[in-house]
C-alpha cells in the first residue's frame, strides 16, 4: 500500500562498488527501476567495445543509471538546504537522472553512427510512449512524463534541473568517470566528488561552485581529460568499433543487394530499413547482436564471415598514426594496392578520428556552445572557471584530435598470394607512421 507522501514504507538500498550504497526512498523511483525498459539496461554495456581492451569493463547502463540517480539524489538533498524545492521538481530531477540513458541501443554510439539514430530521441519515445515507464510516470498526474522528457531534451523551463544532468559538470559525467575508472582499473577518473557536492550552490540557471572548492573542480576537469584519451579513445577499443561498424555496414549492403542470409537479422531488420517500432527497439539488446555475429561466422559471404570472426575472437585491426592531410596523397595508391591484393579497402582500410574538447567557456552563437562552470567568489560575484584556474585555462577551448589508420596486418603478412602488392602496402603504411 502506497503512503500518501509517495515514500516507501522502508528505504531500499543497492550495494554499489562506486558509491557504496544507492538509496531509494520514493515509490516512483522504485517502480521505475522495476520496469522492463529499465531492466533492459542490464543487457547493454556502459562502454561498448571497451571490454576488449580493459577486461573489467563489463559494467552496464543499468549500473551507471543507478549511479547517476544516486549522485542526483545527493545533489538535491544538498541543494534543498539552500533553496525551496517543490516535491514534483525534486521527483522530475530524480526520474530524469535515472532514465537519462534508457534509450541506449546495443554498443551505444557505434550503433547510432551506422543507423543514424539518437539514443536521447529513443529515451524520450520510451518516456512518452506506450511503455511501463510511461505508465509509472503518468501516475504522478498532470504532464509529469512530458516534464521528464523535457529535461532529457534540455528544454525544461527550470534550467537549474537541466544543468544538474547535462552540463560540463553534472551527475551523468561524475558517475561515468568514477564508474568507468573503477571497472577499467585505471586511476585517471578519480576526483573528490564529495567535495564538489559540498561546494555546489544553486543559481537560477545552473549550479555554481564556491571558490574554495576550485581545486576539486580542477581535478574533475583533468580527470575527464585523462579518461577520454587513456580509456574512451583507446586505439584498441577504436579498432573493435571499426570492425563492429563494418560488420553492420556489410550486413546492410548485403540486405540491399538481396543476399540470401543463412541467418537473416529478423530481430533488427527494421532498423536496417529505418522502420523500427518502439516495441522492437525495446527488445533489442547486445545478446541479440552477439547471437547474429556468431551465426554470421558461418555465412557464405567472405567479408561478413571474416569480420564477425575477428570481432568475436578479438582478432582486431592493427593501426598506425596518420595525418589525414598527408595521408590523402597516398590514399588512392593504398586503395589500388588493397584491391590488387584481393582485400576490399571499403572494409579493411579505415581512417578513424577522435576528438575532445575537455572544457570550454561560453562562445555565443557558436555550434555546440557550452555553458561555462562558474565559481562563486567570496564577495558574491561569479567568475568563469578558466579565469581563476591556470590549470583549466591551459586546456580551455583547445580541441585535441587524434587520427589513426586501421588495417588487417595478418592478411598483409600472408604472402601466399599477391605478395608484391602486400609488401608495398606494408611499406607505405610504415612510411605513413613516420610522417
Amino acid at each position: 500500500m502506497n503512503r500518501p507522501d509517495g515514500q516507501l514504507e522502508e528505504e531500499k538500498v543497492f550495494k554499489d562498488p562506486v558509491h557504496r550504497y544507492i538509496h531509494v526512498r520514493d515509490q516512483l523511483i522504485w517502480d521505475l527501476i522495476g520496469t522492463r525498459e529499465f531492466q533492459r539496461l542490464r543487457r547493454i554495456r556502459q562502454l561498448g567495445t571497451t571490454y576488449l581492451t580493459f577486461h573489467g569493463a563489463e559494467h552496464t547502463r543499468f549500473n551507471h543509471s543507478l549511479g547517476v540517480y544516486e549522485i542526483m539524489r545527493r545533489m538535491v538533498e544538498n541543494l534543498e538546504k539552500k533553496m525551496t524545492w517543490e516535491t514534483d521538481e525534486r521527483l522530475v530531477c530524480l526520474a530524469a537522472a535515472l532514465l537519462h540513458d534508457v534509450g541506449h541501443g546495443p554498443f551505444s554510439h557505434s550503433f547510432e553512427k551506422v543507423f543514424d539514430t539518437d539514443h536521447e530521441e529513443w529515451t524520450r519515445r520510451i518516456i512518452l510512449g506506450n511503455t511501463e515507464i510511461n505508465e509509472v510516470l503518468s501516475r504522478m498526474g498532470g504532464n509529469f512524463p512530458e516534464h521528464v522528457a523535457d529535461v532529457i531534451a534540455k528544454t525544461y523551463e527550470n534550467k537549474l534541473i537541466v544543468s544538474l544532468i547535462s552540463s560540463q559538470i553534472d551527475a551523468d559525467r561524475m558517475d561515468y568517470l568514477l564508474r568507468d575508472a573503477f571497472y577499467t582499473g585505471v586511476s585517471y577518473g578519480q576526483f573528490d566528488m564529495e567535495r564538489i557536492l559540498r561546494v555546489m550552490r544553486p543559481m537560477e540557471d545552473q549550479a555554481v561552485f564556491k571558490h574554495s572548492g576550485m581545486h576539486a573542480v580542477e581535478d574533475y576537469i583533468m580527470s575527464r581529460y585523462q579518461m577520454y584519451w587513456q580509456v574512451y579513445f583507446h586505439p584498441v577499443t577504436r579498432s573493435a568499433e571499426v570492425i563492429l561498424s563494418k560488420i553492420l555496414h556489410r550486413a546492410k549492403k548485403l540486405l540491399a543487394e538481396g543476399y540470401d542470409f543463412q541467418q537473416t537479422p529478423k530481430h533488427f531488420l527494421s532498423l536496417f530499413e529505418s522502420t523500427m517500432t518502439l516495441e522492437e527497439y525495446i527488445r533489442l539488446d547486445e545478446s541479440i547482436i552477439f547471437y547474429y555475429f556468431q551465426a554470421w561466422e558461418q555465412e557464405e559471404d567472405a567479408i561478413l564471415r571474416d569480420l564477425c570472426r575477428r570481432f568475436m575472437d578479438r582478432r582486431l585491426f592493427k593501426y598506425v598514426e596518420c595525418d589525414p592531410s598527408k595521408q590523402m596523397l597516398i590514399w588512392p595508391e593504398l586503395q589500388r594496392l588493397f584491391t590488387a591484393a584481393g582485400i576490399d579497402p571499403d572494409y579493411y582500410l579505415v581512417i578513424d578520428s577522435s576528438s575532445d574538447l575537455p572544457y570550454d567557456f561560453y562562445r555565443p552563437g557558436e555550434k555546440d556552445e557550452r555553458m561555462p562552470i562558474h565559481l562563486l567568489m567570496p564577495d558574491g560575484s561569479l567568475r568563469e572557471l578558466s579565469r581563476e584556474s591556470d590549470v583549466v585555462e591551459a586546456i580551455s577551448g583547445k580541441k585535441r584530435t587524434d587520427h589513426k589508420l586501421y588495417f588487417p596486418e595478418d592478411l598483409l603478412l600472408d604472402q601466399k598470394e599477391y605478395g608484391e602488392e602486400k609488401r608495398r602496402i606494408l611499406s607505405l603504411l610504415h612510411e605513413q607512421e613516420g610522417m
